[in-house]
């Protein structure tokens, strides 16, 4: 007998809501958002489990797990490095689903996948959207894909309840922003250098405003990341927004 319609709709939004509902619980105390990012695979696949639960219980709101990709346009070194290290250990997307679908009745805290187009798109959109509600991930953040490409993957990711998490960077014009400020969905990650992602002594942040002017046209909460990994910075980027999304120590330090 096939699940009632109304049922199905519940099922399909469970993605997306439970990343709300996590970024609720936080917020509605007072506390700050943080998305720490992880390479899946850094280390081997078989500490994944292990990873991901030490960020959920030391208090992460969700988890941006990367998957690692030959040409990471968006990523600096530190994060280049740690997926060359996962590929050099073999692991593979479909390896990486299989791992999250074998303990998601393990963990309560919302993953997101951080992740390029061209897996997505070498796997099957619809057959990935599938995949990633039956293994429970809850959101998607595909940094090479530009808003005018966004239908290659919003029906499937719709059908299936999964969060398209979008990207704003301070060299786009006002009204591209507020497009994808617009769009918006689980959260909205506020790109705040004009670089790659990478660790450095000095970074060129920009201006408040830019940050408060999110806020304004994003449906969701809005998260900063790029670079930020000193707690100096971790300070002022959060004065202005809801939390921050960045990586750990050099992607694989979990002491």
């Amino acid at each position: 007998m096939s699940m009632p319609f109304e049922q199905r709709l519940e099922v399909k939004s469970m993605g997306k809501a439970k990343i709300d509902t996590a970024f609720s619980k936080f917020l509605n105390q007072g506390d700050k958002a943080f998305v720490p990012y992880i390479m899946a695979g850094d280390g081997g696949l078989e500490n994944l489990k292990e990873q991901i639960l030490f960020l959920e219980k030391n208090g992460a709101t969700v988890v941006e797990l990367g998957i690692p990709f030959s040409d990471p346009v968006a990523d600096g070194p530190v994060i280049q490095e740690a997926g060359l290290r996962s590929l050099g250990n073999g692991t593979t997307l479909a390896a990486i689903l299989t791992s999250l679908e074998e303990w998601k009745d393990t963990r309560e805290i919302p993953i997101v996948l951080m992740t390029y187009i061209n897996l997505d798109y070498s796997l099957g959109v619809e057959k990935f959207a599938k995949r990633c509600e039956e293994v429970g991930v809850d959101g998607l953040i595909i940094p090479d894909l530009p808003l005018e490409e966004e239908e290659l993957v919003t029906p499937a990711l719709g059908e299936f309840g999964i969060a398209l998490i979008r990207l704003v960077s301070p060299t786009s014009p006002s009204h591209r922003i507020e497009q994808i400020a617009k769009r918006s969905e689980g959260f909205l990650y506020a790109v705040t250098i004009k670089l790659t992602t990478s660790v450095r002594s000095k970074c060129e942040y920009v201006l408040e405003s830019y940050l408060n002017g999110l806020k304004d046209d994003a449906k969701v909460s809005v998260l900063t990341g790029f670079a930020v990994y000193k707690p100096d910075q971790v300070g002022s980027m959060t004065d202005y927004r809801d939390g921050m999304s960045d990586a750990t120590k050099k992607g694989r330090d979990f002491s």
